[in-house]
């Protein structure tokens, strides 16, 4: 299919979320040849303006916003004016799908909810991400990924390096774009349903959920009743073959020999330490296991004998599983990165970007749309407008009417 086109063309995407959960959700619906119409007020998602904190890298892109509102008509309505609601009221009636993440006292003000949009597109797919939920005494609060996904789901405090250290942070968008595949398949299912009953519906997650989602694998252990242990630091780590070594060039590698167990003593013997298979302190699971603190020590004096690529040559040769632990300018040197379409080339100078980083999902066949810029703030009002119907006396009015600038 020709990525002009796209798998999701024909569909008509109303954005009216902001900062980045709910807006990377219809991004990669963007990708798929969607149109998405992002809907901001007067003044801006706030996502714009926080590009310039001192979280972020210092240049002169916007890059976040590259990177969430790529390929969207770019729209500035003032839902506080009836004027302006009535405008969204009128894009809603022949849309697809509805996304936003307005907390729920103000989607009632500003005539957003779900309640407020069905009676006028029974086929409209509503989409609401929040912080905590649709239902609960927390409802109706805000939130970030690092307030409510990271530390809510006890992900900031399992992930610290050590027990007795501060809570670990999280960086900006680091939940909030796995909670928007979440919302995106959410979405597709309300799709799936609409084409077998006609009807549309509302899909729904939160930060929380996906916070927990992530965490399922210790929490589930909670829920069956049994304790969970906070993670000791590396040099105290329950599993010698299972931990982080640092090279001789000083890299960090991640090393499990989950599936290699049986490889160990060759393992020793082509690294150059045989001793360390045929010392009774670590020839089998159960003595490992006594003497694990012993066993990284030797590690760590054995790993510092070679660089990154001596270990990554012979851990590959073996099938041994590992990880490199890449600085984040690493990244878009990788060849793996490149070749597999995680990073993905721009061919459109004014995207201001060589890559961009593409959606995690692809479909056999089916090319993505060609990336083009995120837009200024309102530069498609007029083109959208008109393609609903609305003449220039027509804009004129909305104008007088302060529902749009």
């Amino acid at each position: 299919m020709n990525g002009e086109e796209g798998i999701l063309s024909g569909l008509k995407v109303i954005d009216a979320a902001s900062f980045i959960a709910g807006p990377a959700s219809t991004t990669i619906m963007a990708d798929f040849g969607a149109q998405v119409i992002k809907i901001e007020p007067p003044t801006g998602d706030p996502f714009r303006s926080a590009l310039g904190g001192s979280r972020y890298p210092v240049g002169g892109l916007a890059h976040s916003w590259i990177l969430d509102n790529r390929n969207k008509k770019g729209v500035v309505l003032n839902l506080k004016s009836e004027a302006g609601r009535d405008v969204l009221y009128r894009l809603v009636s022949d849309a697809d799908v509805f996304v936003t993440n307005a907390p729920q006292y103000p989607r009632e003000r500003l005539g957003i909810r779900y309640e407020d949009l069905k009676p006028l597109n029974e086929r409209l797919i509503y989409a609401s991400l929040s912080a905590y939920g649709e239902t609960g005494p927390e409802a109706h609060r805000s939130g970030f990924d690092s307030t409510a996904l990271w530390a809510r789901s006890g992900l900031m405090d399992l992930v610290k390096p050590s027990p007795d250290a501060a809570p670990a942070r999280s960086l900006p968008g680091m939940g909030d774009h796995p909670t928007a595949a979440t919302l995106f398949g959410a979405i597709m299912m309300g799709l799936y349903q609409r084409e077998r009953t006609g009807k549309g519906s509302m899909v729904s997650t939160s930060l929380m959920a996906n916070g927990v989602w992530s965490n399922g694998c210790w929490l589930q252990a909670v829920l069956c009743g049994n304790p969970v242990k906070p993670r000791p630091a590396r040099e105290d780590a329950e599993d010698a073959l299972i931990n982080l070594y640092r090279t001789s060039d000083d890299y960090w590698l991640i090393v499990t020999f989950m599936n290699s167990l049986a490889r160990w003593p060759e393992f020793t013997e082509r690294a150059g330490a045989p001793e360390l298979s045929r010392d009774p302190r670590f020839a089998t699971a159960e003595a490992r296991a006594e003497n694990t603190k012993a066993l990284i020590g030797a590690l760590d004096k054995l790993f510092a004998r070679k660089d990154r690529q001596a270990w990554r040559e012979l851990l590959n040769d073996m099938g041994i599983t590992y990880g490199e632990v890449q600085s984040i300018g690493d990244v878009p040197h990788d060849p793996q990165m490149l070749e597999s379409g995680v990073l993905r080339k721009v061919e459109d100078p004014d995207v201001g970007a060589p890559l961009t980083v593409d959606s995690p999902v692809w479909m056999e066949g089916v090319e993505k749309t060609p990336v083009k810029p995120a837009p200024k703030l309102g530069e498609h009002t007029v083109e959208v407008l008109r393609n609903a119907g609305y003449d220039d006396a027509d804009i004129d009015r909305l104008r007088e009417a302060d529902a749009i600038p």
